[in-house]
């Protein structure tokens, strides 16, 4: 094959596996969308606050440390413990539905029957809440996930760098310059990861009866009150749900860049995916993110390219900063709902 084509072929993947990533934060929108109506913006807030507190704890850290010791003159940082990656996983998954009990009795119990634009706004709050609840809980210094897991195979952590089988097994696709496709074992792991939850999350709402409650509320709450459904604890399911998938997402990104303040802003990524996928559909929360994801790549690849400057006269460079939005304003313009979104008529 032609050197040019193996390499668009190659970012063409990386594009997949990075946009199954954007989806893991984009399936919590979808998640609390269909169950009742709200766009939480406070999503990847969540997703940064789930990983603070996971290496947080993992790493014995004292919580509200800092202020802790600028009130009482201490000197405390860490109680002397290392939690195994599992054990730590299990006690994030427990405040984050600690998280949704009391997101669900302190906020939402208050907003039954608002309009949706105030639910809006009381999730951009709850965000900036949360993360200047995470900066004072656990500090703003860059973490690192330590994710090894003996029992789990995982001995030295997460996977990082290249596949060197993928390397050594596309080879024979080029020539002597051709090294083999670069894939990140990273982002195959986390590909693995979203489609078990999908599937996972598909199974929960079509065959159970929390699912098929769930169903219920986001088609009418006044129905599924009228034959004995608790809208509040199908809330808490659901922002427990949506906080175990932010922890997911979290881990990934964390392990991939760094527990950071800046990882809140994959929202933004998430945005775009929402629009071509659906704010109801939770494969096309994955199909969408596939889309921008394969789409950034390849156009960034296209564009920068000798033969396109050649041919055109100048080149474009950044475009994956832009790509991903323009995308979602032509689906906005000839299709707002999405590609397996639920077209809304209204009757007046």
């Amino acid at each position: 094959m032609p050197l040019q084509l193996l390499y668009g072929i190659e970012a063409a993947i990386n594009g997949l596996m990075t946009g199954v990533m954007y989806s893991l934060v984009a399936l919590g929108f979808v998640l609390i969308f269909k169950a009742s109506g709200v766009f939480n913006y406070a999503q990847g807030v969540m997703a940064l606050f789930a990983a603070l507190t996971l290496v947080g704890l993992q790493n014995g850290q004292v919580p509200f440390a800092h202020l802790i010791n600028t009130v009482f003159g201490t000197h405390l940082d860490r109680f002397g413990w290392h939690l195994p990656a599992l054990l730590a996983i299990l006690l994030a998954i427990g405040v984050m539905i600690l998280f949704a009990i009391l997101v669900e009795r302190y906020l939402l119990k208050y907003l039954v029957g608002q309009d949706p634009i105030i639910l809006f706004m009381a999730t951009i709050g709850l965000a900036y809440f949360m993360e200047g609840f995470g900066d004072l809980m656990w500090g703003s210094d860059i973490k690192v996930i330590d994710m090894s897991m003996p029992l789990l195979g995982l001995p030295d952590g997460l996977p990082q760098g290249g596949s060197l089988w993928i390397e050594e097994h596309t080879q024979f696709l080029g020539d002597e310059r051709f090294y083999g496709f670069f894939i990140d074992k990273l982002d195959i792991v986390g590909a693995g990861i979203a489609a078990i939850l999908v599937i996972s999350l598909m199974v929960f709402s079509r065959y159970t009866k929390t699912g098929t409650a769930l169903r219920a509320v986001a088609d009418d709450n006044q129905a599924a009150l009228s034959v004995g459904i608790s809208l509040r604890t199908i809330w808490v399911i659901v922002w427990a749900i949506a906080g175990f998938v932010a922890l997911v997402a979290g881990v990934m990104w964390g392990a991939k860049s760094g527990v950071q303040f800046s990882l809140s802003l994959i929202t933004l990524k998430a945005l775009p995916v929402l629009m071509l996928g659906g704010f109801t559909s939770i494969p096309g929360a994955i199909i969408g993110g596939m889309i921008i994801g394969m789409g950034e790549k390849v156009f960034e690849f296209i564009v920068s390219s000798s033969w396109f400057g050649d041919a055109m006269g100048f080149t474009l460079n950044a475009t994956e900063n832009w790509f991903a939005y323009v995308l979602a304003l032509l689906f906005l313009v000839f299709r707002p709902q999405g590609l397996f979104g639920e077209k809304i008529i209204e009757r007046v």
